[in-house]
């Protein structure tokens, strides 16, 4: 007998059968090998968990393409967060719909094409509504400098990339791009939140940008992407810090810390940039904002301790071209620059970069209700052409700043304190003033992830033990062998160190004499010391000598690797000799190769005599792309004496403005009888191509050949100053940017114990003689 209580129970059975058949898997699907995570994702269903097991996937390429549904996502994660490592010729595809990966770690090797994490399989095959959250690239480098590729690249539509920890990329290629090359990728509404974008040296070229939306190609096309609430930690690659180059994008709430370079809208138009943080500290080229294009909004941003100049200010309208061709710059139409407020921040700039090509000024612009405050400098704002397009109302002032409209500025004293979130406000504008910020901006702490240290304590020079070191065949060697990063070796003797075998500098390495020690090194090879990817070297108080050096061509005591280095080094000489190095020809005291670059070349207090080749020969990046060499080139105090080719060649090519070096200083430094050698291909005692900031002060050019100098972009600054030159041959200038030479002499130097002076009654020509204390002009050996 059927009662109704069976029937109610059996189409209770049938319902849940129904609902069995049709809900989702919901299935953990732990996978150790890439056979299995193959199987696992070709049988994923939606709300499926496909786990990879803790561990190094070496030489992995991970292909996760699959359909989940927006209330069931399949999910791609580490058994661990964190414990899943991503190793050697590895990288992710991600294709299909509603998809999320959390939890790798790439690190320890590069990707074997040109994506490390890609939101698509092929040119046809794309993710959509899919996440990348709580994941981790770290020195993931192709071990080629200019070998381009990209850590993250966003195609389709809907995507979100957030929480993630993207840190030290250091070969050419954006950090992060949203790729808009098909209709399927436009108008994508990707948001970009919450990551922590870690520290990117210096490439020394133009493709070191972190964040790029967009190519030139597609930059009317509208893209609609958020970018909101990361952090930029002195991420340093390039001029653009950020990239925008389309349309229709927000930058909102991100945190720019000690970067040098700038959020550029550099192609698009209508983009929204609120309330963002530039947090300079008065580092180098740091910057804030720069605008090209039309109908930008700029509002309620705060930059504090920003120095960067030109394209890399505080705040920057650029000049464009009249009917610009799509890859160069449109004309600043429509720009609303409201309640923004800049704090101790040295320039800004309007109209930059006017040239002959860059003629048309900004129009139907508006500046108001913004603060500039900086009681330190007068010469705040910077005007390279007509700026009578922008229309600037209530902006404040401080008192002692130079004012370029006379009713669009106040000038008032502020009364500054720090808020909660650590930054110097405004306590009370009375004027409607200045940026509204959040009273939480975001922190660090609060991007990325938590389970990766965000600081990692690199050993710097100077920074470890000191180890004492005697004299004998190789014991410098075998004592840099044995050293720590960060190490200090003592030489203990003033006894002859003897080196058979080159010296290969992997860490950062310090090099000194004891107290009281004048030590000697000779050396048999054809390089002293080899800097090698990771090292830097320091010398204290040293003499180097060339006597025992193998007679052939093209030696030097210091040289970079032959093969590409990653990362930047750093070289430091202060009180060392170096003697000798004429063997046989083109003998260079520093040499480097191609496809290297030093953040800084220093070298102080410190003689050089009988040089056959170079004392820095720093000109193999040739190809004129923009590339080179050195940031900081650092000549003080120093005698260059009988050197056969140039003291200093010093070489970055081409008319790319990405970049901000090389910058050079020569100050108090004696070159005597220095470029005479038939070998010498530049015929001058310094050659200078393309350094974009020269000062060049107090130096005696005794029976030399000529400074030559060719400048070529980015208005380079050039002072040549309180320089004396006798019986040598004149400044010999190149290129079309402008330039000025003040104060040059012609008075015979001559030598005295302890150092070079000029002899009082020696005849004087050239011009600007007033007040010039020729005393400073000397040498103390």
């Amino acid at each position: 007998m059927i009662t109704k209580n069976h029937t109610f129970l059996g189409l209770l059975a049938l319902l849940f059968l129904f609902v069995s058949c049709n809900a989702p898997a919901e299935k953990d699907n732990v996978v150790s090998t890439i056979d299995e995570f193959n199987e696992a994702v070709a049988n994923a269903k939606p709300g499926d968990h496909i786990i990879l097991k803790n561990g190094v996937w070496q030489d992995t390429e991970l292909l996760f393409e699959a359909e989940g549904t927006l209330e069931n996502p399949i999910t791609l994660s580490a058994e661990e967060k964190g414990k899943v490592l991503l190793e050697g010729a590895s990288n992710l595809r991600i294709a299909g719909n509603h998809l999320v990966v959390s939890g790798l770690v790439f690190k320890n090797g590069f990707t074997p094409t040109t994506e490390v994490i890609s939101f698509k399989k092929d040119s046809k095959t794309f993710a959509s509504n899919c996440r990348l959250t709580e994941c981790v690239i770290d020195d993931f480098n192709n071990p080629e400098r200019h070998e381009a590729d990209t850590w993250v690249a966003i195609y389709g539509k809907n995507n979100r990339v957030d929480h993630n920890h993207l840190t030290n990329k250091r070969n050419r290629g954006v950090t992060m791009i949203v790729r808009l090359n098909d209709k399927v990728h436009q108008e994508n509404n990707h948001k970009i939140d919450h990551n922590y974008f870690g520290p990117r040296q210096n490439l020394g070229s133009n493709g070191g940008e972190t964040l790029r939306i967009g190519t030139s190609h597609f930059s009317r096309t509208n893209s609609n992407t958020l970018v909101e609430n990361n952090y930029f930690d002195r991420c340093n690659g390039e001029h653009e810090i950020i990239s925008n180059k389309s349309c229709q994008n927000t930058y909102k709430g991100n945190v720019f810390y000690e970067c040098t370079g700038t959020l550029t809208m550099r192609h698009g138009e209508e983009t929204l940039v609120d309330g963002n943080v530039f947090i300079g500290n008065g580092k180098p080229s740091t910057g804030g904002i720069r605008v090209i294009n039309g109908k930008q909004t700029v509002t309620n941003n705060y930059g504090i301790g920003l120095t960067g100049y030109r394209f890399r200010g505080a705040f920057v309208i650029m000049n464009g071209i009249y009917n610009s061709p799509i890859n160069r710059y449109d004309q600043a139409k429509d720009a609303v620059v409201k309640n923004n407020t800049f704090i101790n921040c040295d320039n800004i700039q309007l109209c930059a970069g006017a040239d002959a090509e860059r003629s048309a000024p900004p129009i139907n612009s508006v500046m108001e209700n913004n603060i500039f405050y900086n009681e330190n400098k007068d010469d705040v704002f910077t005007v390279y052409d007509d700026i009578s397009g922008i229309s600037f109302n209530n902006n404040l002032i401080s008192e002692n700043i130079e004012s370029i409209n006379p009713s669009g500025f106040k000038k008032g004293k502020l009364d500054l304190v720090t808020n909660d979130a650590g930054l110097l406000v405004p306590k009370n504008t009375g004027l409607d003033v200045g940026a509204k910020l959040p009273l939480a901006v975001i922190s660090k702490e609060e991007t990325g992830v938590s389970w990766y240290a965000k600081e990692i304590n690199e050993a710097t020079l100077g920074s470890g033990k000191t180890t004492e070191v005697a004299p004998g065949l190789n014991s410098l060697y075998e004592a840099v062998k044995a050293s720590a990063p960060g190490d200090i070796l003592q030489l203990t003797s003033e006894e002859p160190f003897e080196v058979s075998k080159t010296i290969m500098v992997n860490h950062a390495l310090t090099i000194s004499a004891k107290e009281g020690i004048r030590p000697t090194v000779l050396f048999e090879k054809k390089n002293l010391f080899e800097i090698q990817s990771g090292g830097s070297l320091s010398l204290n108080g040293i003499v180097f000598d060339g006597a025992s050096s193998p007679d052939r061509t093209g030696n030097s005591v210091i040289s970079t690797s032959k093969y590409s280095m990653i990362k930047n080094y750093k070289l430091f000489i202060d009180n060392c000799e170096f003697n000798n190095l004429d063997v046989n020809h083109s003998y260079d005291a520093i040499r480097v190769y191609k496809n290297t670059f030093a953040d800084t070349i220093s070298i102080k207090n410190s003689q050089f005599k009988a040089v056959t080749g170079s004392v820095i020969a720093l000109d193999k990046e040739t190809d004129d792309i923009g590339i080179y060499n050195a940031e900081y080139v650092i000549l003080k105090n120093n005698v260059y004496s009988d050197i056969g080719q140039a003291a200093l060649r010093l070489h970055r090519g081409g008319k790319d403005e990405s970049t901000f070096g090389p910058f050079l200083e020569i100050d108090h430094c004696v070159f005597d009888n220095v470029g005479y050698d038939k070998r010498n291909k530049y015929n001058a005692a310094i050659s200078l191509y393309g350094v974009q900031v020269n000062e060049i002060q107090n130096n005696i050019f005794n029976k030399t050949k000529g400074l030559k100098m060719h400048l070529v972009v980015g208005e380079p600054i050039v002072n040549i100053l309180n320089n004396n030159f006798y019986d040598s041959e004149k400044i010999e200038t190149t290129g079309d940017q402008k330039y000025t030479v003040n104060n040059l002499w012609s008075m015979k130097p001559e030598f005295k114990e302890g150092g070079y002076s000029l002899k009082p009654d020696a005849k004087l020509s050239g011009k600007g003689t007033d007040g010039l204390d020729l005393g400073v002009i000397s040498k103390e050996l």
